[in-house]
């Protein structure tokens, strides 16, 4: 772990009170957004009609086409029910120990997404597809199981009518965009399919419309473009060592410097009493050059680092270290 991502890291007890209190606020939000049922049934047939306006998939064709695959059915439930809240830990727990870069940036995604969205469903309560009898949208759960709900009538531990918009999907999508902003290789692009397979699981267990997820995405959008980008750490940077330059002979009494090569140019180093001075090679990426000059502080000239000079890498340990042997002066 870099010095700049430790410093970025925040305390972990704030930390650990601020996603408690996120995931309690999606618990708690859900059921004191409970809206007028027979405004949520309205609105739920507004967007079903709206939806075969837009000749979108019909959700119940799509459920019907499964729905002898038992195996598969349950499995869509399991993972409705089981695998938002542990992937989304995952998530902050991961970047909060290896890429604090991208935790707060996250966490802030995941934040902002579930204010407004419990700001929407307490102004639009909506019955999901598989209330709404109009739709011909199966309750997957009671049929194969598991349930992720109970009878609506008697469930007063969570808020049924809180369609619009699809969390589900909106919460796989920021895990997806931040891992992809983890990862390095073409490979981090399959992440996508978080966010893919938990559209078709929300609608084929009849839980949300596709207009729901379109919502999600649509404010996660507007979020990303007003959320401030994280200021991601700097990876292992090439070793690069420039070669050995050296200035005119130095009259007797002057004591010579080495510069050090940096990110922000060339500065001074230790003095150097003698011709030989060394210059560790990091294999982290922090590159350093020795070079001799006098004591004028002449900066090494580009165009002269061909000359005089005899440089030797010693690998016999762990370590790289270069030798810097100034010409005509022999080597014991």
């Amino acid at each position: 772990m870099g010095a700049v991502e430790r410093r970025t890291r925040p305390h972990p007890i704030r930390e650990l009170l601020i996603v408690a209190a996120l995931f309690l606020a999606y618990k708690v939000g859900r059921l004191i957004t409970v809206g007028d049922l027979s405004t949520a049934y309205a609105s739920a047939t507004h967007v079903w009609s709206f939806e075969r306006a837009l000749r979108l998939p019909d959700e119940a064709a799509l459920q019907q086409s499964v729905l002898s695959y038992h195996g598969l059915v349950r499995a869509a439930n399991m993972y409705y029910t089981s695998l938002h809240f542990p992937a989304t830990g995952a998530l902050l727990l991961y970047t909060y120990l290896f890429r604090p870069d991208l935790y707060r940036w996250g966490r802030t995604l995941l934040a902002a997404l579930t204010g407004v969205g419990f700001a929407i469903q307490a102004l639009l309560p909506m019955a999901p597809p598989r209330l709404l009898s109009t739709t011909g949208v199966l309750d997957t759960g009671q049929i194969v199981g598991p349930r992720a709900y109970g009878d609506p009538a008697t469930d007063t531990l969570s808020n049924q009518y809180a369609a619009m918009p699809s969390l589900h999907v909106g919460w796989a999508t920021v895990v997806a965009i931040v891992l992809i902003a983890a990862g390095r290789t073409r490979w981090r692009w399959l992440w996508l399919l978080h966010p893919l397979l938990t559209l078709s699981v929300v609608v084929i267990t009849g839980n949300h419309y596709w207009l729901d997820a379109v919502a999600a995405l649509g404010l996660l959008g507007s979020i990303l473009l007003l959320a401030r980008r994280p200021q991601v750490s700097p990876g292992a940077a090439p070793a690069v060592v420039a070669p050995a330059t050296y200035a005119a002979a130095p009259p007797t009494g002057v004591t010579r410097r080495r510069l050090v090569l940096t990110p922000d140019g060339w500065v001074d180093g230790r003095p150097a009493n003698s011709a030989r001075r060394f210059a560790r090679w990091q294999g982290s990426g922090d590159a350093v050059a020795g070079a001799l000059v006098n004591d004028r502080g002449a900066e090494p000239d580009p165009l002269r680092m061909h000359d005089t000079g005899v440089r030797r890498v010693d690998a016999r340990r762990g370590d790289m270290d270069q030798e810097v042997v100034a010409a005509g002066e022999p080597e014991h």
